[in-house]
C-alpha cells in the first residue's frame, strides 16, 4: 500500500505540476477517491490552506487518487462547471500543446521515477547474479522443446546472437523464456560426452528455433518450456514430519515416483501434479477419508542400497499436494554469482537500460491479456502485494515500486478514455484536425472509460479471490 500511494501522489503531481506551470488552476489534489455517501462528502481528511485555489485530502475509497483541474471533462464529471463561461485559469482555454504536457506530466514522473529507482538501486546495491553460463546443471526441457533439438542439461548462452544473462528463477528465467520465444537461432552449452580426463566439459551447440513461441504458453504449460534443472535429491528433512517417519533422510535420492523413473525435482513435481488432479476431482469428503499417498524407491545417502517407502503427501492452498518437511536440494546455492558495482555516473546509464528492458517486456507481454490464459492471468491488490517479500526488505520494496511505476506509466498512457492516453489521443486529435471533440462527446467517452476500468478492476480483483479460493 505505501508504494502504491507514493506512486499515486507522484503521478498526479505530475499532473499539478504543469497545471500550475501554466496558470491552470486545481481544485483538488487527492489520495484515493472520495465519492460522496448521503450527506457525507467521502473525505477521511481535508484542508485547503489559507489564499490556496486547492484542496488537499484523503479520500476513503483506496483506488488511485486524482487531481481535479479546473476546467477539464475527468472523472469528476463536472457539468456544471463546463457549463459555466470560459475562465482563463481553465484548462480549455489553454493552447493545445500546454494541455498536452499537462495529461502527460503523471505519466512522465512514473517513467523517470522509475529509471531513477533503478539506478539508485544499483548504485546502493549492486547487482549480483548467477550468468547463464555458470548454470552447470542446465535446464530441464519438455518435450515440445526437446522435438526442437533441446536436451536436458543443456544451458541456453545466446538467442539470434544476443547474450542471455541469467537463468535464475527471480526474473533472469523469465526474460531468457521471453527472448527464446522470438529467437531462431538459440546457442547452448552441451555437456560433451567425448572429453578425457574426467572433467566434465561443455562444447557450443546450435539450435533453430520457430523465432514465434508462445511465451504465456511457455511458462504455463505443465511441464513448462524449460525449468532451471533441479536434482532429485533431498537436502533435508523436518524431524517427526511425515516424511521423515516413512524413512525419508537427507542426502537420499529419489529414483522412481509411483512406478515413474526420475531424474530430477522437476520430474518429480511432474508426478505430483498427476496425483493433484486426481486427488483434487474427488468430493471434499472423499479427499478427507483417504489422504494421497506416493511410492517412492528411494537410494538413501551414501549408499547403493534401495528401498521402497510409501510417503503420505500433504494439502496446501486448496489445490496443491506436496511432501511433508522435505526441502530439496538447490544447486543455485552453490553456482557461482557475479557482482557489478556501479558508480555515481555509471549507475544512471545502466538503470535507464534495466527501466527501458523491463517496460519493453511488459510491452510485449500485453498481447496475451486479450487470451484467455491471459485474462485468467490478471490480478489486482491481491496479485500486487504478493510481488512484495512477507519480511521487510529495501532491496526488493524499490524493486518492486520502481516495476509498479514502469506499469503505471504504461496504462496510463493508454489510449483509453478516462485514463492520461485517452485525453491524449483527443489531444492529438484536435492538434491535428485543428477542432476540439464536443464537451457531450468527451463526457460521454468518460463514462465509457470509466466503466471499462471498474469492469476491468472488478474482474482482476475476482481472479484474486478465485485463485485464494483455489478454483483457478
Amino acid at each position: 500500500m505505501m508504494a502504491i500511494s507514493l506512486l499515486v501522489l507522484l503521478h498526479e503531481g505530475g499532473h499539478f505540476f504543469f497545471a500550475k506551470l501554466f496558470g491552470v488552476r486545481v481544485e483538488k489534489f487527492y489520495l484515493f477517491f472520495d465519492p460522496s455517501i448521503w450527506k457525507w462528502k467521502g473525505s477521511l481528511f481535508k484542508f485547503k490552506p489559507k489564499n490556496s485555489d486547492t484542496t488537499y485530502g484523503i479520500g476513503w475509497l483506496p483506488l488511485g487518487g486524482y487531481c481535479k483541474i479546473a476546467g477539464m471533462i475527468d472523472e469528476s464529471f463536472d457539468k456544471e462547471q463546463m457549463a459555466q463561461p470560459e475562465q482563463p485559469w481553465e484548462f480549455r482555454t489553454k493552447p493545445a500543446w500546454q494541455r498536452l504536457l499537462i495529461m502527460i506530466g503523471g505519466v512522465l514522473v512514473n517513467f523517470l521515477l522509475a529509471l531513477f529507482i533503478y539506478s539508485m538501486i544499483l548504485f546502493w546495491w549492486g547487482d549480483t547474479y548467477i550468468p547463464a553460463k555458470n548454470t552447470t546443471l542446465g535446464m530441464k526441457f519438455n518435450k515440445e522443446a526437446k522435438a526442437m533439438g533441446f536436451a536436458d542439461h543443456d544451458i541456453p548462452i545466446l538467442a539470434d546472437g544476443d547474450s542471455i544473462k541469467s537463468l535464475e528463477w527471480a526474473g533472469g528465467l523469465t526474460d531468457a523464456l521471453r527472448t527464446l520465444s522470438t529467437a531462431k537461432q538459440v546457442t547452448v552449452l552441451r555437456a560433451d560426452t567425448t572429453a578425457q580426463g574426467g572433467q566434465l566439459r561443455f562444447k557450443e551447440v546450435i539450435i533453430n528455433t520457430p523465432g514465434d513461441l508462445d511465451f504465456l504458453d511457455m511458462i504455463t504449460e505443465s511441464p513448462a518450456f524449460a525449468l532451471p534443472f533441479m536434482p532429485a535429491e533431498i537436502d533435508s528433512v523436518v524431524v517427526e514430519s511425515a516424511s521423515y517417519k516413512a524413512g525419508l533422510r537427507a542426502g537420499d535420492k529419489l529414483i522412481a515416483v509411483n512406478g515413474k523413473n526420475v531424474d530430477s525435482w522437476n520430474e518429480v513435481n511432474e508426478q505430483v501434479g498427476i496425483m493433484e488432479d486426481v486427488y483434487f476431482s474427488k468430493p471434499d469428503e472423499a479427499r478427507q477419508s483417504k489422504q494421497p499417498v506416493a511410492k517412492l524407491v528411494v537410494q538413501h545417502a551414501q549408499s547403493d542400497v534401495m528401498d521402497t517407502l510409501s510417503v503420505q503427501l500433504t494439502e496446501y492452498d486448496k489445490k496443491h499436494l506436496s511432501f511433508d518437511g522435505i526441502y530439496n536440494v538447490n544447486p543455485y546455492r552453490k553456482y557461482e554469482k557475479r557482482h557489478v558495482d556501479y558508480g555515481v555516473l555509471s549507475c544512471i546509464p545502466a538503470g535507464i537500460a534495466h527501466g527501458t528492458h523491463t517496460l519493453s517486456g511488459y510491452v510485449r507481454d500485453l498481447k496475451y491479456v486479450f487470451t484467455s490464459k491471459g485474462f485468467k492471468s490478471l490480478g489486482g491488490f491481491g496479485a500486487i502485494g504478493n510481488l512484495f517479500p512477507a519480511q521487510w526488505d529495501w532491496h526488493r520494496f524499490w524493486e518492486m515500486t520502481a516495476f509498479l511505476s514502469i506499469i503505471l506509466a504504461f496504462m496510463n498512457i493508454l489510449p483509453i478514455p478516462a485514463l492520461d492516453g485517452g485525453h491524449v489521443l483527443f489531444l492529438l486529435y484536435e492538434m491535428v484536425t485543428r477542432r476540439k471533440p464536443s464537451e457531450d462527446f468527451m463526457i460521454k467517452a468518460e463514462y465509457v472509460g470509466f466503466g471499462i476500468l471498474i469492469l476491468l478492476m472488478v474482474i482482476a480483483n475476482l481472479n484474486d479471490v478465485l485463485r485464494w479460493l483455489g478454483i483457478m
